[in-house]
């Protein structure tokens, strides 16, 4: 065992007397009949009753005082007092609670009860030791100062070891477990809406020989048996419009994404997605979808449709107003784009310190305009839809407006929080598209779609009128319960390593 201090030592010692004691430190199992949640729950029945309980947990208080100690057990639910006295639990049983330190985890058999101060806790019959640990949970010391001011000294706070260290993060930090407890109820809630209409859950290949669905640089990996290069899945968009062409009709997918880019307070190189297309639907019912699952999300998540996000509050209640591009520009950057030249928007954009890499058009200067303008200003959760042509080459184009296609991306906090389109379902304009974003990136564009002759084959043999959406989860998680990064959201995020 590497760097052993004192409390390590001290703690294997005690660890030798439970050998010396024939007591097994690390047994199999333990039958627990209640947990903190339901011995506050019943409180009253249990304090009448007199029911004997198991309840188990791991110590996070400990005083011991000659031949009583009080020690809060905590578990998923929260914590709870158990009283040991040695003249109900008999001295042999005491010599273990002896042996008990802060970290540990025990189990233990009594009655419920009141202490004279009125904590209701659990008179302690018999004591298990469940888990001896031999490493110490770094303990916060609280101080008061000279004006009467509590500091914590010595706190689990530096970032990047909570990170690396998540399990002790959340053993500590009960508002750091309550994230991944609202991470779960919030895909639980996605997972029952979609399945409420007729969604069916699928799972697509996370190792591809051709990357696609999503302006990214891939991650690239060697099968040694087929003697092949493979990419580590951008989006599972493809595969799943192909489950459409089977005559699945309505699928979906949570999937780990990975793209092989940089990390800041947003972004991560793996990150969790979801995905879901449905024949004979377009955009339009894909915003209704969209809409929906937010406001179910943000309810399964705290109970209400508002969050606080970083100070601001922010209502994802459905319906969301809905502007094309060209407004939005308009309204939030004030800029009318349809009256002005392609020269005016590469000035536009150039005195905004901004330049676009490889071959200029029309439309990927109302794209980047778009961005420079108009998105730190979309804080209220708001659909930006009717993009040009140019921002992607696997869109429907738009029935009624030349030059664009029927996209939108929905908007909160400043963030683009999905991407979603009427999908292209003719194939030789999609072969088109496809061999167009190849020469654009011979062009210097740094992230293009590569052709995919396997996916074209799929959809010339019919792919029905489609709607599809897809988005971060990560990034929904954060918004929903006001973390500052991605790697907040995370349980165990990719990390640098240690010096």
């Amino acid at each position: 065992m590497q760097d052993k201090n004192d409390q390590v030592v001290a703690r294997l010692q005690k660890l030798e007397k439970f050998k010396e004691m024939g007591i097994e430190a690390y047994p199999h199992s333990f039958n627990r009949s209640h947990d903190s949640c339901l011995l506050k729950e019943k409180k009253e029945e249990f304090l009448a009753n007199e029911t004997t309980i198991s309840f188990a947990g791991r110590v996070v208080r400990f005083n011991r005082k000659g031949k009583v100690c009080f020690m809060h057990l905590k578990d998923r639910y929260g914590r709870l007092q158990v009283v040991c006295a040695r003249d109900i639990v008999g001295e042999e049983n005491y010599e273990v609670v002896k042996l008990i330190d802060l970290g540990d985890f025990i189990g233990v058999e009594g009655v419920m009860f009141e202490t004279q101060t009125g904590e209701y806790s659990v008179k302690v019959s018999s004591v298990k030791m469940l888990s001896k640990a031999v490493r110490p949970l770094p303990t916060p010391k609280e101080k008061i100062d000279e004006n009467g001011n509590k500091i914590i000294f010595n706190e689990f706070a530096d970032v990047d070891t909570r990170y690396r260290q998540r399990y002790t993060d959340m053993a500590l930090n009960d508002d750091v477990k309550d994230v991944f407890i609202k991470r779960s109820k919030i895909m639980q809630s996605i997972r029952e809406y979609l399945i409420e209409q007729g969604f069916i859950e699928v799972e697509t290949p996370t190792l591809q020989p051709i990357y696609g669905g999503a302006n990214a640089r891939p991650f690239t990996t060697h099968h040694n048996a087929c003697d092949m290069e493979l990419y580590l899945r951008v989006a599972p968009e493809l595969y799943l419009k192909r489950c459409i062409v089977g005559g699945l009709e309505r699928v979906f997918e949570f999937s780990k994404n990975f793209r092989n880019e940089g990390m800041d307070r947003t972004h991560s190189p793996e990150f969790t997605g979801l995905e879901f297309y449905q024949a004979y639907a377009d955009y339009n019912d894909m915003m209704v979808h969209f809409e929906n699952i937010y406001e179910r999300a943000c309810i399964a998540a705290n109970g209400t449709t508002k969050v606080v996000y970083q100070g601001k509050e922010i209502d994802f209640k459905a319906p969301w107003p809905r502007y094309t591009m060209i407004e939005a520009i308009e309204k939030f950057g004030g800029l009318k784009v349809e009256e002005m030249s392609d020269d005016d928007i590469k000035n536009e954009i150039e005195k905004r310190g901004a330049k676009l890499d490889g071959e200029f058009s029309r439309g990927r200067g109302i794209l980047e305009l778009f961005e420079l303008t108009v998105e730190d200003k979309l804080i209220q959760p708001t659909i930006i839809k009717d993009m040009p042509t140019e921002s992607t080459p696997l869109c429907k184009k738009h029935r009624e407006k030349e030059g664009l296609i029927e996209q939108f991306e929905p908007y909160a906090n400043g963030w683009e929080l999905g991407n979603a389109y009427t999908e292209l379902n003719d194939p030789l304009r999609q072969r088109e598209l496809l061999e167009e974003q190849v020469k654009r990136g011979r062009g210097g564009e740094g992230e293009t779609h590569p052709m995919d002759e396997n996916f074209l084959h799929a959809i010339e043999s019919g792919l029905p009128p489609t709607g599809g959406v897809g988005f971060g989860i990560d990034r929904m998680v954060m918004l929903l319960t006001n973390q500052q990064t991605i790697r907040d959201v995370q349980l165990f995020p990719l990390m640098k390593p240690e010096q």
